[in-house]
């Protein structure tokens, strides 16, 4: 059987002064090249088996963007701190970690390590760039490899795939109502999860805890792209978590959906009442420039935006579960 690696260049990165190497961000031209490239391996039916990483954020996030992309768990990311700012002998003893598995292997990092390791691995016939680099950032290099990589000899691999992001397309295939459409992000984007968070009052009575959105400033309740790899449920009381700063049950089924346009299309949105039992600190929570505000149902309805959502704050109060009062 021949196995396959997959070596990817980090995408583009911001160079802020101030910042470590280790902590340089990608530009939102970066994160695009990554699920470009994660949306092509979906495409081909090439996504890995498994992932390893540099420590580095912007070879990390590369990962994480292009894994999601691609419809994949990103909790399975191995990050190996042998990669960054590797040699060839350093990123050849990772291959090597891997011994007879697995079958597909993506490698995100950093050149020149990368690119040595390509021109170590593989006889070169690719055009190179204007500067003469190979990999620039953003490139991905498909290669058929030996089963063993316990010790990998020169040029013991054949170049399969050369991509680079520039020769992807802009937008990103969906499989919608009518067939095939060309969105502005990836399909997964298009699919959200959203929580009702609510708890009982000393009076007995049920209330809403709703939040300051992360722009306008007008009330939502926390909502967010269901992430590859989670349940709606996980996905929304991550969400949750990250822009309300609660926890608690997720009811195991949504009471409703609503829609709203953005990216150029139409978001679908399951939500999800949640019983509040762990309210953070600022200090701990990850987003606490928002507002967040304890409200009667009619009141929470009344600043929402969303018709549908509004119908689903006061059905829900009207009809809440017994068991948990």
């Amino acid at each position: 059987m021949t196995r396959e690696l997959l070596i990817m260049r980090h995408g583009k990165a911001k160079d802020p002064l101030g910042i470590a190497d280790r902590d340089r961000p990608l530009k939102t031209r970066g994160k695009r090249q990554a699920q470009r490239m994660g949306a092509w391996l979906q495409e081909q039916g090439l996504q890995p088996d498994l992932t390893v990483a540099s420590p580095a954020e912007r070879a990390l996030v590369t990962a994480q963007k292009m894994l999601k992309a691609g419809g994949l768990n990103t909790h399975d990311i191995t990050v190996d701190d042998r990669i960054y700012n590797a040699s060839v002998e350093r990123l050849l003893d990772v291959l090597a970690s891997y011994g007879d598995g697995p079958e597909r292997l993506l490698m995100v990092g950093h050149n020149p390590g990368l690119e040595g390791l390509v021109h170590y691995l593989a006889p070169l016939s690719l055009p190179g760039t204007d500067d003469g680099r190979l990999l620039k950032t953003g490139t991905l290099i498909h290669l058929s490899m030996p089963d063993d990589w316990q010790q990998l000899d020169r040029d013991c691999a054949t170049i399969r795939h050369y991509i680079r992001p520039d020769c992807l397309p802009a937008r990103f295939p969906f499989a919608g109502a009518q067939g095939r459409e060309w969105r502005d992000r990836p399909a997964y984007y298009y699919t959200q999860s959203a929580v009702i968070p609510y708890r009982w009052n000393a009076q007995g009575m049920i209330e809403i805890l709703v939040i300051t959105s992360s722009s306008k400033g007008h009330w939502v309740v926390p909502k967010g792209i269901h992430e590859p790899g989670l349940s709606a449920q996980e996905s929304a009381a991550r969400e949750a978590e990250e822009e309300a700063g609660v926890r608690g049950p997720v009811h195991p089924d949504a009471i409703g959906t609503y829609r709203y346009e953005k990216w150029g299309a139409t978001c679908e949105v399951a939500v999800y009442p949640m019983k509040v039992t762990d309210i953070l600190n600022a200090d701990i929570w990850e987003e606490s420039h928002r507002q967040r505000r304890w409200v009667a149902p009619d009141i929470a309805a009344r600043h929402i935006k969303e018709d549908g959502l509004k119908a689903m704050i006061l059905q829900f109060a009207a009809s809440p579960p017994a068991e948990d009062h």
